[in-house]
């Protein structure tokens, strides 16, 4: 089966990696392959890329894609990992490489996984309550609403979901799991909407997006791994070497650039020291002062591009 998402800020994403012939680039979220394959383009055979996804049906898509693809240069120089990008240092030195020429990250979830009915991504239709991307490790949604404390849930649907409604929808769900688990998306969008007064049912943005985002985000770790991946993808890039993430969500986009900023400055003794004494140094310089962000022709040919951000920085 094709992949049916499409990239976002995909000419802005792989002309900001300043790629040549040869390179070795990562893609730490391959997703519909978008990235990848332009990436393919401008490294050529003699480049190497290497790319990783949680969600093996995307990775099989991209096997697919480079056989029957007449835009694709070769396969030969194609590393595939059905591995989280948390694991980006392990992997790579497990094939022998120590560093890279660029690394991206596309943090959004790709149509292909919105579609896939036994994720329960999705807060339409109906579906198993899961979320998972990788469907064979971990808790799902399920295990979330059904087994987590009240006030724990209420923490997530606040912290990742920026949920005003957060008590209302928490205090049914825990009252509806003590009749009967909730096990389908369709009955926690239900509750949801039994949860909110009328007037946030009928705006643009759906009542259920918000706790959907807060749940799939606590399902995989998401803020964690990104925070285990980018330590890692400054460690691994060569000197002149550039790292550019797309974000989608606020806790992503703020952790993002917290973490740049933190890793582009240098020495922060007192101007009255004669020496440095805290051995801080410079990691990156930072490309993109203020986010890249699609234009109003992107977004209106992929409304989902909407909230993407993106940011890069180079190694010092």
């Amino acid at each position: 089966m094709r992949s049916i998402h499409t990239t976002v800020l995909l000419k802005e994403t792989v002309d900001a990696l300043n790629l040549k012939p040869g390179m070795i680039v990562v893609d730490a979220t391959l997703g519909g392959g978008g990235h990848a394959l332009e990436v393919l383009k401008k490294i050529g055979t003699k480049g190497k890329l290497i790319a990783f996804d949680r969600d093996l049906d995307a990775i099989d898509r991209f096997k697919k894609r480079i056989e029957v693809g007449s835009d694709v240069l070769s396969d030969e120089n194609i590393e595939l990992f059905h591995d989280n990008y948390s694991s980006l240092k392990d992997r790579l030195t497990s094939v022998d490489i120590f560093s890279v020429d660029a690394i991206l990250a596309d943090l959004g979830i790709s149509s292909d996984q919105l579609a896939d009915e036994k994720r329960g991504i999705s807060f339409q239709g109906d579906a198993p309550l899961d979320m998972r991307m990788n469907l064979n490790e971990g808790i799902t949604a399920a295990d979330v609403v059904n087994t987590y404390a009240e006030q724990d849930l209420i923490r997530i649907l606040k912290e990742f979901g920026d949920e005003q409604y957060a008590h209302s929808i928490v205090r049914n769900v825990v009252i509806q799991r003590a009749e009967k688990p909730l096990t389908r998306t369709s009955e926690l969008v239900e509750l949801i909407e039994r949860s909110v007064p009328g007037m946030y049912k009928r705006k643009k943005l759906h009542c259920a997006t918000k706790t959907f985002q807060a749940l799939r985000i606590e399902v995989n770790q998401e803020l964690k791994t990104l925070d285990l991946f980018l330590a890692q993808a400054i460690e691994m890039l060569r000197p002149g070497g550039r790292l550019a993430i797309i974000t989608f969500h606020s806790g992503e986009d703020a952790l993002v650039k917290y973490t740049l900023r933190e890793n582009a400055r240098g020495c922060i003794c007192p101007p009255e020291f004669p020496v440095c004494r805290c051995q801080k140094k410079q990691f990156v310089n930072i490309i993109t002062r203020k986010p890249i962000v699609p234009s109003d022709e992107e977004i209106a040919e992929n409304p989902r591009a909407r909230s993407a951000k993106l940011r890069i920085a180079e190694k010092v």
